[in-house]
């Protein structure tokens, strides 16, 4: 009989990311709610070291499969990995990051081991014992309430900043063990030759706290200079539109929409966005979302906790201003 919940963690450069310990967090309360243990499984190349780092968050057990050829995520090498084992323990729930690896993870692992999945989920329960997830659809216009039947494991992905983090207990250890695996090159179909970091130290758009984004009003890259003065002040990390990216004012990394990035901070400023409806999909479950737009039948402010109707050139450089002298 399946018991036992497992979260995936996600690690980048051997650093593990917010969304592990968002998931070791909600893990903790469905395993507590189910009487059932709770399992962290970490993959990497020498990261052992970060188990600890999942335990002051609620994990029972700490599994790690440690090996260089999982140093780099690649689809072929987590899955199996990840598969054999689910295989072998029979967890009743696998919980995994709604980043655009965990996605992908995801659906190929649903695949491997012949369950579904649900996919971007912004709240996660228990009914029956069974695992009862609600995820966005039509574009982020409606959400539907899905659940599993006579499905083992229960798969599903949590979007990133929208599970509640438990405060850290230092005090608290897992059991850390060995996972047993084997990997067999032939069925490796990818490698990762390289692995570029991005410079600078904001953090990525899908864990920020705090983002501030432009769109097709900022009328050309060099404006985005107002945002990131703005996003110093604030420590925020800044974002745009696709019209802003499709124009090459920039990188697609910096996209934020249902082509881009879906993104879920406690704080989104929208500058210069008019909010198509595939923008608002990306960032509709912010927590408090400003507007700046000079028209003032734009559909951002529809979405918009607060709104302001004027030229951003004139209220973002004001903005920034009444911040300094409140620093």
């Amino acid at each position: 009989m399946a018991q036992g919940i497992w979260i995936v963690a996600e690690q980048r450069t051997g650093e593990l990311r917010k969304i592990s310990f968002e998931l070791v967090s909600e893990g903790r309360r469905l395993a507590d709610q189910l009487g059932q243990p709770l399992t962290a499984l970490l993959l990497g190349s020498n990261i052992k070291d970060k188990a600890s780092e999942l335990a002051k968050y609620g994990a029972d057990t700490v599994m790690v499969a440690d090996d260089e050829r999982l140093a780099t995520y690649t689809t072929d090498a987590y899955s199996s990995v990840i598969a054999a084992l689910a295989q072998k323990n029979e967890p009743s729930i696998i919980l995994l990051p709604g980043s655009v690896q965990g996605k992908d993870l995801a659906g190929r692992l649903a695949a491997k081991l012949g369950v579904g999945v649900a996919q971007d989920c912004v709240e996660l329960s228990l009914e029956a014992g069974n695992l009862v997830a609600k995820r966005p659809i039509y574009a982020g216009k409606a959400y539907a309430t899905v659940t599993f039947k006579d499905s083992v494991p229960q798969i599903a992905t949590a979007r990133p900043n929208v599970l509640v983090l438990n405060e850290p207990d230092e005090a608290r250890s897992a059991e850390v063990v060995d996972a047993e695996f084997s990997l067999d090159d032939s069925q490796l179909k990818t490698k990762v030759i390289e692995f570029k970091q991005e410079a600078g130290g904001k953090a990525d758009l899908t864990e920020a706290e705090r983002i501030v984004s432009g769109g097709r009003g900022m009328k050309g890259p060099e404006n985005y200079k107002l945002l990131e003065d703005l996003a110093d002040l604030i420590k925020a990390t800044v974002g745009a539109s696709r019209s802003a990216v499709d124009a090459g004012w920039r990188p697609h990394s910096d996209q934020v929409g249902q082509t881009g990035k879906v993104v879920s901070p406690n704080l989104y400023i929208a500058c210069g966005i008019s909010g198509a409806i595939q923008h608002l999909a990306g960032m509709g479950t912010s927590k408090v979302i400003v507007a700046i737009n000079k028209d003032p039948e734009a559909p951002i402010f529809q979405k918009a906790d607060y709104g302001v109707v004027g030229d951003l050139f004139d209220v973002v450089p004001a903005l920034a201003e009444q911040i300094r002298k409140l620093a």
